[in-house]
């Protein structure tokens, strides 16, 4: 098949239906909530909201739930009421509805499948130093996976790394290879959504633990001014801006808003010469020229620009050397030769129109451009050991990627007999490039550097000729299917889906063959859930999944296999009748193919490979509440029984891979007065436990659990909201993970970050 006609004909042919609807548009979700410090009204109704037509019916209370399934329903005129939309704020911590799980409006207690959502008011009073920070109160997900690293966003879900295929924004991936990695700013972020088991039906390629979800902070029909200042204990400071303005139109025009959201960052870090430097602005503008379309065109540039951290040994970090301990300062490049700086552009729309009452068309698209330039000092073991010398080699790498998507869908509601059904038809094209650049040299003539008395001494640049320099392209063509079918209290969703995916690997390198692959795979999902009428929804889920692996394999030189999953969940989600919160247990039961790890013996080390099979059982545990006014809470507990199922060396069958925790679990709380003297006081805390992991394949060489505390005191006077956030309040010392015994990262130490915010 050839998949580069099929994409045009695809993409003519999406034009072609946008054509014929006319950009004629508005939406019906539409929230009067505020954003930032402002305060949300009291009042919260959790309907679909999908549609604003009169004549529909409305969803009866949960008390009262009949056969039919939900319709579009009037929306109501915009009052004191709280109506939530799964791409909009929510109230508090706790998020009722979700189309992360079935891209449809669907509560959280109807999806068969695990989901957590973290809004923006959990991200503020949390106050995250990045993306991946944010994480590290859900289940199942381990967040920054290479501890006190600013390059990157890292993550695991269900024990296996997922952030350079599993990360995406406002439904569409954020896909990456080699070092062209992406970046996203939590100030942005209106909501945070981890679908945890396969995920592909819906979305294409991707980890089959699941995937992160981040919702844009759109524009909305009010006014929303606040800027925000901030500084915390290592000199590093910001200033972030959000101004969403409803334009004024002539009558039959229809409504119009803009959003400003932009960040300033810059400052040093807990690592030597090691700023950590972000500025990103991100305009977007929606239009609804009528009650049953909406048009939404988002943009944002970024600019990022640190320094790696280090690859230290396990000894000197995990345990003693000779010399006692590295210390977590140690920067172990060059100042004159290490650097990390990021450039990133992005431009997308998200369109929505309502053919009829029962009929509804979306179509989202983006264009993405990444370009990464990074060089630096490397360690690979010591020197000499009991003196604490260094070994270092340099590196340089240069990333350029682009990536395009457009994801098309029809929504169709319809009943047959005592059936409801909502079904979902889509149509999915993904084109990712990558022009990758990587070199080294053992023999470069870098002297070692001692860990406890560096003494930097410079570097020329690096003139060896490159291992590797390519241009790497992918294609992928997704077709799917969904139906959401309702019997009473029963809903049963099941999804399809058939990939075509073509990838190339042109080397501009002398006497290498170009490489290149065609592939396809069906993949499927089938969840059954049942709603009592006291909140109790158990569930149980069975899944494939496909993911269209782009890269080489450093073992045998070829590209890498396409990577294949499978997963069965059981689960009960509980919603307690008149109680502002949910509950979540899930038990499962992930086995992954060719998977991705890092191969310590390549050259240079760490270059990744695959692996057989790596199996993943667990269970885990979730609640999140909005207790009493000014009250939240959230918990989770995760467990897992990870290890490597199948591989070509019998030695390693039944070992956990490193750098992974099997055990986790966390809790945080906060609270702010409503009334006396103290009104506007409030304060949080919570506490992360993050079990034990390993070092090395033969599991011999342990990075030991800890226990982190969380902090923050905050006050909201007038316009003004003043707070602290201390992250790791004890100071601890620890090592977040070890890929290798040469390759150990330390964590976040104490980070406290004082911060002011006006809203006007």
């Amino acid at each position: 098949m050839n998949i580069v006609r099929l994409s045009r004909l695809a993409l003519l042919s999406s034009a072609g239906v946008l054509s014929i609807l006319s950009v004629d548009t508005a939406m019906a979700q539409s929230s009067t909530a505020q954003s930032g410090a402002q305060n949300l009204p009291p009042v919260v109704v959790n309907q679909p909201a999908q549609r604003r037509r009169a004549a529909t019916a409305q969803r009866a209370p949960r008390a009262a739930r009949t056969a039919v399934a939900p319709r579009p329903v009037a929306q109501p005129p915009r009052s004191n009421v709280f109506v939530e939309s799964p791409r909009g704020p929510i109230q508090g911590y706790v998020a009722n509805r979700s189309s992360t799980g079935t891209k449809t409006n669907t509560p959280i207690n109807e999806t068969p499948q695990a989901i957590t959502v973290i809004g923006a008011e959990q991200i503020r009073d949390q106050a995250p130093r990045k993306f991946d920070d944010a994480l590290r109160y859900a289940p199942g997900v381990y967040g920054a996976t290479f501890g006190a690293d600013n390059r990157n966003d890292w993550f695991l879900i269900r024990g296996f790394k997922s952030d350079d295929n599993s990360m995406f924004l406002d439904g569409m991936q954020l896909f990456y290879t080699s070092y062209a990695s992406w970046k996203l700013q939590p100030f942005n972020m209106e909501r945070i959504e981890v679908l945890r088991g396969p995920s592909a039906i819906l979305y294409g390629g991707s980890s089959p633990s699941g995937i992160v979800n981040v919702v844009s902070k759109m524009p909305r029909a009010e006014p929303i001014r606040y800027i925000e200042t901030g500084v915390d204990n290592y000199g590093n400071a910001y200033f972030g801006f959000d101004i969403n303005t409803p334009i004024k139109l002539a009558p039959g025009n229809g409504e119009l808003y803009t959003r400003f959201v932009g960040q300033v960052q810059n400052g040093k870090t807990q690592t030597d010469y090691t700023p950590n430097n972000n500025y990103f602005i991100a305009p977007s503008v929606t239009w609804k020229p009528d009650v049953d379309t909406t048009l939404t065109i988002l943009a944002s540039a970024s600019y990022n620009e640190t320094r790696a951290a280090q690859f230290l040994p396990y000894v000197g970090t995990v345990t003693n050397g000779p010399f006692g301990r590295i210390p977590t300062s140690f920067f172990g490049g060059e100042p004159n030769f290490d650097f990390f700086k990021r450039e990133q552009e992005m431009l997308g729309y998200q369109f929505e129109r309502n053919l009829s009452e029962n009929v509804t068309f979306r179509q989202n698209a983006r264009f993405a451009h990444v370009d990464v330039n990074y060089a630096g000092i490397t360690g690979n073991g010591y020197a000499n050991q009991t003196t604490g010398d260094f070994f270092r080699y340099p590196f340089t790498t240069r990333g350029i990627a682009n990536q395009a998507q457009m994801d098309s869908q029809v929504e169709y509601r319809f009943n047959t007999g005592i059936l409801s059904h909502t079904a979902l038809f889509g149509l999915d094209l993904k084109y990712y490039s990558i022009s990758d650049t990587q070199a080294f040299s053992f023999t470069s003539g870098i002297a070692p550097i001692n860990v406890i008395n560096p003494v930097y001494t410079g570097a020329a640049p690096l003139t060896a000729t490159p291992f590797r320099d390519t241009q790497l392209n992918q294609q992928q063509l997704g077709v799917y299917l969904q139906d959401q079918i309702k019997l009473d209290r029963f809903t049963l969703v099941l999804s399809g889906r058939n990939d075509w995916v073509d990838t190339t690997d042109v080397s501009r390198l002398a006497n290498t063959a170009a490489l290149g692959r065609s592939d396809s795979k069906f993949s499927g999902r089938a969840g059954l859930i049942y709603n009592f009428d006291n909140g109790l929804a158990p569930y149980v889920s069975y899944a494939t999944s496909y993911n269209p692996v782009i890269g080489t394999n450093s073992s045998t030189g070829g590209l890498l296999l396409p990577e294949t999953g499978e997963q069965t969940e059981i689960g009960v989600k509980f919603q307690p009748v008149g109680f502002d919160g949910h509950f979540g247990v899930a038990l499962f039961d992930l086995k992954r193919q060719n998977v991705l790890t890092a191969n310590p013996n390549s050259v240079p080390p760490n270059l990744q490979t695959q692996v057989g099979a790596v199996t993943s059982r667990g269970i885990e545990l979730e609640a999140v509440a909005n207790l009493a006014p000014g009250f939240k809470v959230v918990g989770s507990f995760t467990h897992y029984n990870l290890f490597t199922s199948y591989d070509p060396n019998p030695a390693l069958i039944g070992l956990v891979p490193t750098n992974t925790p099997r055990q986790m679990a966390s809790g945080w709380a906060d609270y702010t007065f409503q009334d006396g003297i103290l009104r506007g006081f409030g304060f949080g805390g919570g506490l992360r436990y993050v079990g034990a992991s390993f070092a090395d394949q033969a599991n011999t060489l342990i990075v030991p659990s800890r226990v982190l505390a969380d902090a923050s005191i905050h006050y909201d006077w007038q316009n003004w909201r003043f707070a602290v956030n201390a992250n790791n309040i004890t100071d601890e010392t620890y090592v977040a993970s070890c890929s290798s015994a040469n390759a150990c990262f330390y964590g976040d130490r104490r980070r406290v970050t004082g911060s002011i915010g006006y809203k006007w």
